[in-house]
């Protein structure tokens, strides 16, 4: 079991955890992702580290509740723990001194590229961080961005707050200011890494996104999270979570993303009806 040391609430249904997992924490790279199960009985949920901290033996996750699975979890309170924590998995993000590069951070996809924004500072590339939500109620984990970067660039889609626009209008009028940077990395929406793909392509801009897809055993052995890259079948866990965002097959991913809707709309029902899921569901 794997204790939850501080629980916080940074938007309407997203949560930070801190969790007590030093074996995890001693070699948790920036980039990497663990699988959390809440009980036995639970389903296995893939999330990008979002920090952690060797000293203390901590690692911290933020997620939103998106499903049954993900509700269930935000339902715990520091003190209690989850039955398995296990990682890091996957490939670190490259991290050197690279000159200017660009992390363009859509939702909750803020917390997986704070790590790698840090340590791309202090490899000593130019960080230049954009980060965008619907909405105001949306924005967190701001000031980690700050220091985390040396320019830093917030947008909302309705304008709440800063300014109005997507992260690519930013992106956008960045490169057009300022040039081609060396590298843009996205991490979010799978609709928003598609749109910034499709733009750094325009560019010739190397692109790399972080996929977080359907995912089983997290070892390359089931194949759940195949995804297609250039023409070939790569695994996220093994061989992602990043991949060349000019090389994924996006209308692929949107598709298998939504391949177990109906299921997870009917666990969602069950679970509000209070039947638990178990058996039949009279609403």
């Amino acid at each position: 079991m794997y204790q939850i040391i501080s629980k916080k609430a940074l938007a309407p249904a997203i949560y930070e955890y801190e969790i007590l997992a030093p074996k995890v924490a001693k070699k948790a790279k920036a980039g990497q992702f663990i699988i959390v199960k809440v009980d036995e009985q639970g389903e296995r949920i893939p999330l990008t580290i979002a920090d952690f901290n060797r000293e203390t033996g901590t690692v911290t996750i933020v997620f939103a509740e998106a499903g049954y699975s993900t509700k269930k979890l935000g339902q715990l309170n520091a003190g209690d723990a989850v039955q398995d924590f296990v990682g890091p998995l996957g490939v670190p993000s490259h991290v050197d001194k690279l000159g200017t590069v660009i992390m363009v951070a859509g939702g909750v996809g803020v917390a997986p590229v704070y790590p790698i924004a840090r340590e791309m500072k202090i490899a000593g590339s130019h960080v230049v961080g954009i980060m965008g939500a619907r909405n105001k109620d949306l924005i967190f984990w701001e000031d980690r961005m700050k220091e985390a970067c040396d320019e830093l660039f917030v947008t909302t889609d309705d304008g709440s707050y800063v300014r109005q626009g997507f992260v690519t209008d930013v992106l956008r009028e960045y490169i057009e200011k300022e040039g081609n940077p060396a590298m843009v990395m996205a991490i979010g929406p799978l609709p928003m890494m598609r749109a910034v793909a499709n733009m750094t392509k325009e560019y010739g801009i190397k692109t790399m996104v972080s996929l977080n897809s359907i995912m089983v055993d997290g070892t390359g052995m089931c194949g759940a999270c195949r995804v297609t890259i250039g023409g070939e079948t790569k695994f996220v866990c093994v061989d992602g979570p990043e991949f060349d965002g000019h090389l994924v097959d996006f209308e692929e991913q949107l598709m298998r993303s939504r391949q177990y809707k109906s299921e997870e709309q009917q666990a969602m029902q069950q679970s509000s009806c209070g039947c638990g899921g178990g058996g039949k569901c009279h609403g």
